[in-house]
């Protein structure tokens, strides 16, 4: 009765390493992805707090004289990268000033890198590079 177990011994602790293995993966499959998710989040945050800092910079000159509010591009550059700076956390940023409609707008692409705690035990990358973009116009008061 005891030679049948002899040549099954082993076939559990088998099976229960690679079903482990695959409970793992499912777990850092959720747990960082749910952290590049709020990366992502953040990213899109960070783009439209900046986004909106830089708005806030008209040309005071132009204002003052009772001409159009337009976006400063040097101080809301400025702004921008003040404001990223002290979020920390950004990897990198752009800002361009489209026009749309005759308006100068204020356009931000932010990148944050994420780090992976666990996938990079499977061999994949271990950080990955998200992107946040956000658009923000001087609002004048008129419709």
């Amino acid at each position: 009765m005891t030679g049948g177990r002899a040549s099954e011994s082993g076939r559990v602790s088998l099976f229960l390493a690679v079903a482990m293995t695959g409970v793992l993966m499912i777990i850092s499959l959720a747990y960082d992805g749910a952290g590049q998710m709020r990366s992502l989040q953040r990213a899109d945050n960070l783009a439209a707090e900046a986004a909106r800092s830089g708005g806030q910079m008209i040309d005071r000159a132009q204002a003052i004289e009772g001409g159009p509010k337009k976006i400063d591009e040097a101080s809301a550059r400025n702004a921008v990268a003040s404001y990223l700076r002290a979020a920390g956390g950004v990897a990198s940023h752009e800002v361009s000033f489209p026009v749309v409609n005759g308006e100068k707008q204020i356009q931000v692409h932010v990148r944050i890198t994420y780090r992976r705690n666990l996938l990079g035990l499977f061999g994949l990358k271990n950080s990955v590079t998200v992107t946040g973009e956000a658009t923000a116009r001087a609002l004048t008061g008129a419709p």
